[in-house]
């Protein structure tokens, strides 16, 4: 389809990649990696014919059509949302347009005549395409695409100017899906998404006919979508077969077999060296000497890249808060007509890590602004636990930031550490070099963003509320903070999209949907296998055997044989192991819960306050319901567990 010789780009003085070789076939799916400025976009660019290469060439096959998502700048104005995408379709319309006048010419057309003839021909080549376009199921294809990226029907007939620019991205995202360009090249597509728009869009990316390349910092997103990784680094371009995760073990393998390679030709030259200056000068053994001197100058000298720089950076731990941080009893929101959240209760402890999940509008970011205490409440009760010191990081946090204080300089007044400490935490949110004395006030939005974030954990409260912490960071930053917040001691409440970060941070995940919030135990990956009713449907299938092993007792053996069989097939190895892993944490939550039980009941034997008897009184019964769910599920999960074997 595309294929790159010998190619080289320079952005300016620096070179970003050269001696590149690299041909894409018409069923690749490829994710575009690297750190941020090696030239990942510039090189999507070329692809898309936007850029050229300074060194090498580039060839295409005939017919290729490519289709560009940018990052931003996009701008759409004039049309309806569904008008917009249905565009896509302008040349199908038009021949919807002439086969309709096709058929008016044949109805007045003798049907003896040579005209006749050619008109019958012409209306039989543009139905043939038309059909092959789907031309009949054109708003039907519209109205599956937009649905499926967030779109309601109301906002069908809303004008695109209308939109905000994440909401104009999804709508050039929806032309490109919709035109299925033979090649579509999509720069982190996955911004502005929330969850369930992304898992939708893996589900088309998976079934894509034709090729793709992409780049994303959304780590899980690259390992269920692209099966081949393309490296951008250290100016050259590498290639490993496989998602992200096998991209980083064949990464390691390689570069521990380059050392070792390396350690071999070390000791091979030091061994030819040293014999030739110990018997340099000798007579007798000139010939020997010789030889080995041609030996050392044919040997290609192995190189070691320096390695690429690991950030680690402690961060300091908080003073503890009390064993319940937050409550909410019977909390509604409203603005206006408009009801947010309607009679909601739960409980946070010490220690937990919540993440927020839900569809855009949902009320995510108006929860954290509530737990925050920057909202109030329409309706309900909500309080902080004891010793609670609660830290907020909004979407627009960078709007709190000094504009005249220098970053290195405003840092080192939040939290006193050497330059070599705050340089390194600077740097692992992509700022290096002399980046670190630019005022904060000439950063884009993104750069301030990522800087607040960085400010607040080098001195974190005990109850963090982070709302989009991973937007506008790569995925070296968001180990960091992942690792940050998982060593973290203190309470975090989240909201990301991004489903890796959530799946390694959660401990919990609360939903909220339609004005409630419905809380699921474990991580993301927990919560879609509940919200799939996944053990219900083994238990079903277990019950399902049974009644036909005993409704068939005369022919016993064909009968088993079936539903067994029909069963085994509904787990695959990967869910049995999420199955085993997910009934080993729901022991342990079964053993902690019923110690937080022994230890309320033990508390009522002692009257305190009124207060305290009618708030332990209030957490016994949670956890006693918590408790019967969790022994509910032990069950369902062991039953299934064995069915399976």
């Amino acid at each position: 389809m595309i294929q790159l010789t010998d190619a080289g780009k320079r952005y300016g003085q620096k070179l970003l990649f050269e001696h590149l070789n690299w041909l894409i076939t018409p069923q690749d799916r490829v994710g575009l990696v690297g750190a941020n400025g090696t030239g990942k976009s510039t090189l999507l660019k070329v692809l898309a014919e936007i850029e050229s290469l300074d060194y090498g060439n580039i060839s295409r096959g005939k017919g290729i059509s490519a289709g560009y998502l940018p990052q931003d700048g996009l701008n759409l104005s004039g049309r309806s949302v569904f008008a917009e995408c249905l565009s896509v379709f302008d040349d199908v319309h038009a021949m919807e347009l002439e086969l309709e006048d096709l058929t008016r010419r044949m109805s007045e057309t003798d049907p003896a005549s040579a005209e006749y003839e050619q008109v019958s021909e012409r209306f039989h080549r543009v139905q043939s395409e038309f059909l092959h376009r789907d031309g009949y199921t054109l708003e039907s294809q519209v109205g599956t695409v937009l649905t499926g990226l967030g779109f309601g029907k109301d906002d069908w007939r809303r004008q695109t100017e209308e939109f905000s620019g994440g909401w104009q991205m999804r709508i050039s995202l929806a032309k490109l899906l919709l035109a299925k360009p033979n090649m579509l090249l999509l720069d982190e597509p996955t911004n502005h998404l929330d969850l369930e728009t992304r898992n939708w869009l893996e589900d088309y990316l998976n079934n894509y006919p034709y090729a793709y390349v992409l780049i994303s910092h959304d780590r899980y997103f690259l390992d269920v979508t692209v099966k081949k990784i393309v490296e951008i680094w250290n100016k050259g371009v590498h290639f490993y077969t496989g998602n992200y995760d096998k991209y980083l073990r064949d990464k390691q393998q390689r570069r521990d077999s380059l050392s070792a390679a390396y350690r071999n030709q070390r000791e091979r030259i030091e061994q030819l060296e040293a014999f030739i200056s110990r018997f340099r000068y000798q007579a007798t053994k000139a010939k020997q000497v010789q030889s080995r001197i041609k030996e050392l100058e044919k040997i290609e000298r192995i190189e070691v890249p320096e390695d690429e720089k690991t950030i680690h950076f402690t961060f300091p731990q908080p003073k503890p808060s009390g064993r319940i941080v937050a409550e909410f009893k019977n909390v509604s929101k409203s603005y206006g007509e408009k009801h947010v959240l309607r009679d909601v209760s739960f409980t946070i402890e010490r220690g937990e890590r919540i993440a927020l999940v839900g569809v855009n509008g949902a009320g995510k970011s108006t929860m954290i602004k509530m737990l925050a205490q920057t909202e109030a409440a329409t309706g309900g009760h909500y309080a902080l636990g004891h010793n609670v010191d609660v830290d907020y990081f909004a979407q627009d946090q960078y709007k709190e930031l000094d504009t005249e204080a220098r970053m290195l300089d405003d840092l080192n007044t939040v939290a006193p550490r050497s330059q070599t400490e705050l340089r390194s935490l600077l740097g692992s949110f992509l700022f290096s070099d002399d980046d670190v004395f630019k005022k904060i006030g000439v950063l884009s939005g993104g750069e301030r963003n990522r800087y607040a974030l960085a400010r607040m954990l080098l001195h974190p409260s005990n109850f963090l509320l982070l709302d989009e912490p991973t937007n506008h960071l790569d995925l070296r930053a968001k180990d960091v903070l992942l690792e940050s917040l998982q060593k973290f001691t203190g309470t975090c409440v989240f909201v990301s999209h991004d489903r890796y970060f959530i799946d390694r941070l959660a401990t919990r995940v609360f939903e909220v949907a339609d004005g409630a919030v419905n809380i699921y135990p474990g991580n993301y990956e927990d919560y879609l296998w509940r919200k799939q009713n996944g053990a219900q449907q083994m238990e079903d299938s277990m019950r399902a055997s049974l009644r036909g092993t005993q409704s068939a007792s005369s022919s016993a053996s064909a009968v088993i044989a079936e539903p067994v069989v029909e069963a085994r097939k509904r787990v695959n190895p990967m869910r049995r192991k999420q199955m085993e892993e997910r009934l080993a944490r729901v022991e342990a939550e079964v053993t902690s819960t019923e110690e937080i039980i022994a230890v309320s009941e033990e508390s009522l034997s002692r009257f305190v306050s009124a207060e305290e008897t009618a708030r332990v009184t209030t957490l016994l019964e949670q956890k006693r319901s918590d408790l019967e769910a969790l022994e509910n599920e032990w069950a369902e999960l062991s039953q299934s567990l064995e069915a399976t074997e």
